[in-house]
């Protein structure tokens, strides 16, 4: 009878532990006030959340906007991209600290086609740039399109090249399970990991991926797959490895989507592929967005996105509409969400036609 109390007790206890862990994971997207947010955009123009970096102009091209589940629309934040208090900084706060003393059971990887000094990526990798951090509750999956960054282990995490052109960052969390599916699709997009430390105990999927060692071996070439939020929002996440020798957009998401889809991608490449209306589903280049009452150009705009003009999806991704990149693996999270894909759309004032 003792014994089956003594047991009892300490389920009880140990279900309290772990309840009381869940609680307390520190490892989750924040806002600039610090306060956790299941998912945001920001654009560094800095303007993002979803958050879009504003590019360099009567500023020092530190400014950005920011979206989570709160705002429902653009805010231009009272911080910095480079911000010690940001969005950014808040959010990588665990890593940080981690440089400080290792702390057990947090495991991250920082991977960039273009790493931040010493590192060099071969074009073999795929054509992405992301932050994973993870514990045994939740983790975030941080998607973004600036060169350098985060810069290497140092706690001055925006590299000073960021500021020129306008940036995407996407923020996810994400309960701690869910990382074996995004090793996954990290695996398909064959992303190059140039610092990470996973425990052994955490997942295969996710350890190989940051140790470089894993890449996909048989057809398809590409994978797509659902991931739910924390709060239960889903994400569709589309992966493909250099092996898929098409284009992310007309290729994969928009069959997928069934949906025309309009693309901003960087507007200084060498042999871009134009707008595409020979195919289902129509490809159309956005040439110019308009931020905060200003005109910016493709030409000082990094971002990568799509958005459909119906049905509601929104996607942040990796590659450009390039020849090149038709070679290289990359990816993208996507949302079907109207108000947000409204958002996206509002800001288009130019596109190409086919």
């Amino acid at each position: 009878m003792e014994m089956a109390k003594y047991r009892t007790m300490m389920t009880l206890l140990f279900s309290i532990g772990i309840f009381s862990q869940v609680c307390d994971s520190d490892v989750k997207c924040r806002d600039d006030s610090g306060n956790e947010v299941d998912w945001l955009v920001f654009i560094s123009v800095s303007l993002g959340i979803f958050l879009y970096k504003l590019p360099k102009g009567d500023d020092e091209g530190l400014s950005y906007l920011y979206m989570d589940e709160g705002t429902r629309g653009w805010e231009l934040s009272k911080k910095t991209i480079n911000s010690k208090s940001g969005t950014l900084a808040n959010t990588l706060k665990p890593l940080l600290d981690f440089y400080d003393r290792k702390i057990e059971g947090f495991g991250y990887m920082l991977y960039n086609d273009q790493p931040p000094d010493p590192y060099v990526a071969p074009a073999s990798f795929g054509h992405s740039k992301g932050v994973v951090m993870l514990d045994r509750q939740t983790g975030v999956w941080l998607s973004h399109s600036t060169p350098k960054f985060p810069t290497y282990r140092s706690k001055d995490i925006w590299p000073k090249s960021g500021s020129i052109n306008a940036q995407t960052f996407m923020c996810v969390t994400f309960s701690y399970d869910k990382f074996k599916e995004i090793g996954l699709q990290l695996m398909y997009i064959h992303v190059y990991s140039y610092d990470s430390d996973i425990p052994k105990t955490f997942h295969n999927e996710l350890r190989c991926v940051a140790q470089r060692s894993c890449y996909p071996k048989i057809e398809p070439w590409f994978r797509v797959t659902m991931l739910t939020s924390m709060k239960g929002r889903g994400f569709s996440s589309f992966a493909k490895y250099t092996r898929f020798r098409d284009d992310l957009y007309s290729g994969l998401i928009g069959n997928y989507l069934k949906q025309n889809l309009y693309v901003k991608s960087w507007g200084k490449m060498h042999d871009p592929l134009p707008s595409n209306c020979s195919i289902p589903y129509y490809v159309y280049n956005v040439k110019e967005v308009r931020l905060e009452g200003k005109p910016i150009s493709d030409t000082v705009d990094h971002s990568k996105w799509c958005v459909t003009p119906v049905g509601g999806w929104t996607c942040i991704a990796d590659l450009n509409r390039e020849v090149s990149q038709m070679k290289r693996g990359g990816g993208a999270i996507c949302t079907k969400d109207f108000a947000v894909a409204k958002v996206f759309s509002v800001i288009i004032t130019r596109y190409e036609l086919c």
